[in-house]
């Protein structure tokens, strides 16, 4: 497949933006949408309305196998052991929290810790905080190098017979590195310390495979990788989800409700309280289906690599750029690039842009310890995907240098 032929499948990306054409790079914060995505999306909500699991017509029992039908896709394309590890959520926040709940009063008790990367998204932190200071607990931080990879010389000493889960991002939606995940576990697991992983960005730029991560947990929001909002996925390791109560209680999360007491139905239905979004869910096959050709095509493969080193080397080559997430080794970054220009005000430099019909991101990327980190109030974020470009990785970089000329 070429680039525009995966571009055809997107209609917005042929749009115009103050008349200009649109130059779609703010992906890491949401992808743009097939047009299989919007037709599953339609054809869901015009011809299989109705409720899951609960009546024996036939709109119910179809909307029902479509449902159950997604599970077993999102099973085999993340290579999870078996159906009940697979948690549909409203998202990798609604994940996190999931997990913060359930898995903090299930294993955790006052004195336990918790480490956190210092790269993380407010959504793997905020939730720990609040459990933190419901139940006494510590937090710890794993640090961040002046290049953006993690510290692994840090971690060992961090990790105490009392850390009972290590939360880290696959790929950092700020710095846009691949950090080393399985190095991680592995250091985790040897000290008998569960890890989350955080998904958002990973299941954007590569094939995960579960069980080679041996990760314990792992979560992704549908919207960042071609899919319907509101949708995601909290994967977790069948004996500890087993041990885990209940997020949020109500209809299908049952096996049987009495005044004097309550049972809980197995998994996956005890954490799936109320009416799914079995319309959205469902864009998750479609969408996940075009990651994966994605993944597995040569031709998409290298025009992504030579959008990756063209910007790369245009923002390394710029005097008046200070780049963030710039490692050693270029086969740790993906095509997501956040920095700063010396003289010029982000969002100034983000409303320019827009002028010129290039779409980026500004500020703290709900990222407020790593802009603490770096010293920086905020940032520019260009995120690229496969169906962005070199012709549009021009324009950026003429875009950016004619916006930094008005303002410095």
């Amino acid at each position: 497949m070429t680039v525009e032929e995966l571009r055809a499948q997107f209609p917005i990306l042929s749009s115009q933006v103050n008349g200009r054409p649109l130059v779609y790079l703010d992906n890491a914060a949401t992808s743009q949408r097939p047009a299989s995505v919007v037709e599953c999306w339609e054809g869901m909500a015009l011809r299989t309305n109705a409720n899951l699991h609960r009546a024996v017509h036939a709109l119910a029992a179809r909307a029902t196998d479509r449902y159950e039908q997604t599970r077993e896709f999102v099973r085999h394309y993340l290579n999870a052991a078996a159906r009940e590890e697979i948690i549909f959520t409203s998202g990798t926040t609604g994940g996190i929290n999931l997990l913060a709940h359930s898995f903090g009063e299930a294993f955790l008790q006052e004195g336990d810790e918790i480490l956190i990367a210092e790269c993380e998204h407010h959504s793997d932190i905020v939730p720990w905080q609040l459990l933190a200071a419901r139940k006494g607990l510590k937090i710890k931080v794993l640090p961040i190098l002046d290049d953006g990879m993690p510290d692994l010389s840090a971690l060992e000493g961090l990790l105490s017979p009392r850390t009972k889960i290590a939360c880290i991002a696959q790929i950092s939606n700020v710095l846009g590195i691949l950090n080393p995940v399985g190095e991680i576990i592995r250091t985790c697991h040897a000290k008998g310390c569960a890890v989350l992983v955080d998904g958002a960005q990973g299941i954007v730029h590569g094939k995960v495979d579960v069980r080679a991560l041996d990760c314990d947990f792992y979560v992704f929001s549908g919207h960042k990788v071609f899919a319907a909002t509101g949708t995601g996925v909290l994967y977790g390791k069948k004996a500890l989800l087993e041990q885990m109560p209940p997020f949020l209680g109500g209809g299908e999360m049952i096996d049987t409700v009495r005044f004097s007491g309550t049972t809980f139905a197995p998994l996956p239905g005890k954490f799936e309280a109320g009416t799914q979004d079995f319309c959205a869910v469902p864009t998750l096959m479609p969408a996940l289906a075009l990651a994966g050709s994605v993944f597995a095509d040569a031709e998409l493969q290298r025009s992504g690599e030579e959008v990756k080193a063209y910007v790369l080397d245009a923002l390394r080559r710029n005097p008046r750029i200070r780049l963030f997430g710039d490692p050693a080794d270029p086969a740790r970054k993906v095509p997501l690039f956040s920095f700063c220009v010396e003289g010029a005000h982000h969002e100034d430099l983000a409303l320019i842009l827009d002028k010129m019909g290039v779409a980026v991101r500004s500020g703290q990327m709900c990222a407020e310890p790593l802009m603490d980190r770096f010293g920086v109030t905020g940032m520019l974020r260009a995120s690229f995907a496969p169906y962005n470009t070199l012709r549009e990785a021009e324009t950026f970089t003429a875009s950016l240098e004619k916006a930094i000329d008005m303002l410095t």
